[in-house]
């Protein structure tokens, strides 16, 4: 019986995703709409795109999108409104700017610095040699291979 609720649970969370009625006047804009509410983030939600929210804000956003693809603003147009409003928290994808240098860079330049101290260290191990044995414990080394082949 279990299974079959968890089943019947699992098939009905379709119906709590967002649907959108909006009319558009060319599929372009459609697409433009589709792709613009993927990249923006829902400002309440912080982990869901516009698109997959059903927040009011989000909802909000949503509506704002349509008008101002309808009024012919360009993605760029679109983009710099809604950072200005909600700073680039908004979008996926901030732009490289002074702002954002460190989170954009910072992959590479952890990467180069790890592989910096991977050099340094393999060539520390390289250079450096182990210590000789002294006589006495040459000696002892000799007797201990003596009797273990003996």
């Amino acid at each position: 019986m279990r299974p079959f609720v968890l089943l019947l649970w699992l098939l009905s969370l379709p119906v709590w995703a967002v649907i959108e009625t909006y009319e558009f006047s060319s599929p372009a804009l459609q697409l433009r709409y589709h792709t613009l509410s993927q990249e923006l983030r829902c400002p309440k939600c912080q982990n869901q795109n516009i698109a997959d929210s059903n927040a009011p804000i989000a909802r909000d956003l949503r509506v704002v999108l349509y008008e101002q693809l309808e009024a012919g603003q360009t993605d760029e147009q679109i983009l710099a409104f809604m950072v200005a409003r909600y700073g680039e928290f908004v979008r996926y994808r901030p732009a490289v700017d002074r702002n954002t240098a460190l989170l954009w860079w910072s992959p590479v330049l952890l990467l180069v610095v790890g592989m910096l101290a991977l050099v340094r260290h393999l060539r520390q191990r390289e250079v450096s040699q182990p210590p000789q044995l002294t006589a006495e414990e040459q000696a002892r080394v000799r007797a201990l291979l003596e009797r273990r082949n003996s």
